[in-house]
């Protein structure tokens, strides 16, 4: 029988896209086997690599702060994210999140993807809009 789990005190590691995040729940924290949830923490400035997430669905809540993203087949549309705001990016659209302000800003991102890390893939830095 599956258990239940708390996953107290989260742990950091740093993505493959160039954010640190903090670990929540996924494959390799509570045995999940069809989601992943994170807290992103992105400082004044930070900003991640071109990316997409393969067959799998992210969505994002923003807790605090303000961030923007390009997306789009090449990084063409731009949005901003508020405090409050929720973000969905579809299976396999690029995307490149960027904190453009001087406050450090705080997101949960889940995914359709139960592993941390298995479903991203890296966009070349030439397509990078920053």
């Amino acid at each position: 029988m599956k258990e239940c789990k708390v996953i107290r005190g989260s742990l950091s590691f740093h993505g493959k896209q160039g954010m640190d995040y903090f670990s929540g729940i996924s494959a390799e924290s509570a045995g999940s086997t069809g989601i992943c949830l994170h807290m992103l923490v992105l400082p004044p400035g930070g900003k991640a690599k071109p990316h997409f997430h393969e067959n799998h669905e992210t969505a994002i809540y923003q807790l605090e702060g303000s961030t923007s993203f390009y997306h789009g087949p090449n990084l063409e549309f731009l949005d901003e994210v508020h405090q409050g705001d929720y973000v969905y990016i579809p299976a396999g659209v690029p995307h490149q999140p960027f904190n453009p302000t001087d406050s450090i800003a705080r997101a949960l991102i889940a995914r359709t993807d139960p592993n941390e890390q298995e479903s991203v893939v890296l966009l070349p830095e030439s397509v990078s809009r920053l």
